[in-house]
């Protein structure tokens, strides 16, 4: 099966995760799309094909002879789509030999060059974008299929020599919790990567430290003509709140390293307000500070409308895998070759985000992430260089064959 064949199967399934949810996987129908790699993976021909009750999807690519000894190598990514938009209905357009201009997605909606300028990078590729009513899901089905196809390329083609290979794929990693029962010892590969990067040549090791925060205020509701010394409007206690957050460390106002507070959820009516942050950095340090910033800004709202009026819960999500994956520096030189040898120039940066190989490498797994050729994910102007997929693919059988090098 083609790459852009495989992608577009995949696009097609909805496994739009949900963050509400108390179910793992947190939407079943993620299990129409696990289910379906399962019967490919066996119908290539991989060994010990499995899926537990989680959803989480494993196989083998049995190492070639002589290679028995080399170190166990994995490739992982996740089929669920963020919640922030509709992954349902899908309708994938495709642009060949894209000319560098604007992408009009349907007769009210542009995707400009003035917004995203990056899209002048992709000239003289093969395009895959939306219709702008829903994502695309390139994010994460773009590095499901780059797995896919280059499993089947290494079965069908024995003469490439390389070790035992494991191949992963998890649910929920949009809503953080893609691992939360993951079975390191089962997947049994002694270094990992993940393919879930945006920009061809993206290689990332280090990632944001990050927390959630929730606070919910409760107010007092009083008729408005007689409310003077008596109501507490939650939604402007909330408001005040918000205020208090500096201005410069919003995702809009920072780039690189920089940490921020996003607001990424506001409800409530005068009785009662809920306001939901994500909390993000680099430097474990600062990411600290930013969490004892905000129980400072809920304490002294505390104390001028009453300790019962607002509380406040912050949780740890994941931590930057740098000191983790640092101790073995064969892990991202071998990526670097790789990419090299795919006709792909390196470009190591942080992620401002996350992966599921942030907290594997934190279980044992060192797992850096390598691009998957999508972009401006979560949301309808995402889109994806099928060029760039390929390029991946390349990536993915140059580590299989790097590996199995004698050290």
């Amino acid at each position: 099966m083609e790459l852009k064949e495989r992608f577009l199967r995949y696009v097609a399934v909805d496994t739009r995760s949900d963050e509400n949810s108390d179910t793992f996987p947190s939407t079943a129908k993620q299990f129409d799309l696990l289910n379906m790699l399962v019967e490919e993976m066996q119908t290539l021909g991989l060994e010990d094909v499995s899926i537990d009750k989680y959803g989480y999807a494993m196989g083998t690519i049995p190492a070639s002879k002589g290679c028995e000894t080399a170190p166990v190598i994995g490739f992982i990514a996740h089929v669920d789509t963020s919640p922030d938009m509709s992954g349902a209905d899908v309708k994938p357009r495709i642009i060949e030999d894209y000319d560098g201009g604007d992408i009009v997605l349907n007769g009210a909606l542009t995707m400009r060059v003035a917004d995203f300028p990056e899209l002048t990078s992709f000239k003289g590729h093969t395009l895959i974008h939306t219709d702008g009513t829903t994502l695309l899901g390139a994010d994460d089905k773009a590095g499901v299929a780059e797995i896919m196809t280059a499993a089947e390329y290494l079965m069908s083609h024995p003469e490439i020599k390389h070790g035992k290979i494991r191949i992963g794929f998890t649910p929920d990693e949009e809503i953080g919790r893609g691992v939360d029962y993951f079975d390191v010892a089962a997947f049994g590969a002694d270094f990992a990567y993940t393919m879930d990067g945006g920009f061809e040549g993206e290689l990332e090791y280090e990632n944001f430290n990050a927390a959630s925060a929730k606070i919910t205020v409760q107010g007092r509701n009083v008729h408005p003509g007689y409310a003077k010394n008596k109501m507490i409007n939650a939604i402007e206690v909330a408001c005040e709140l918000n205020a208090l957050i500096p201005a410069d460390e919003r995702p809009q106002h920072t780039e690189g390293y920089e940490g921020f507070y996003h607001c990424v959820g506001f409800s409530g009516t005068v009785e009662k307000a809920q306001i939901n942050y994500i909390i993000r950095d680099h430097d474990a340090d600062r990411f600290e500070q930013k969490k004892v910033w905000m129980w400072s800004c809920v304490d002294m709202l505390q104390k001028r409308y009453g300790q019962d009026v607002l509380s406040l819960v912050i949780k740890d999500q994941y931590y930057n895998m740098r000191k983790m994956v640092e101790p073995h520096p064969q892990v991202i030189d071998k990526a670097l070759e790789a990419m090299r040898e795919a006709g792909v120039q390196p470009i190591v940066r942080p992620i401002r985000g996350g992966t599921d190989g942030a907290r594997l490498s934190f279980m044992g797994l060192p797992c850096p992430n390598i691009f998957a050729g999508g972009m401006n994910f979560h949301g309808k102007f995402e889109y994806c260089s099928l060029d760039s997929m390929h390029k991946a693919v390349d990536v993915i059988v140059n580590l299989a064959k790097l590996w199995a090098k004698k050290q």
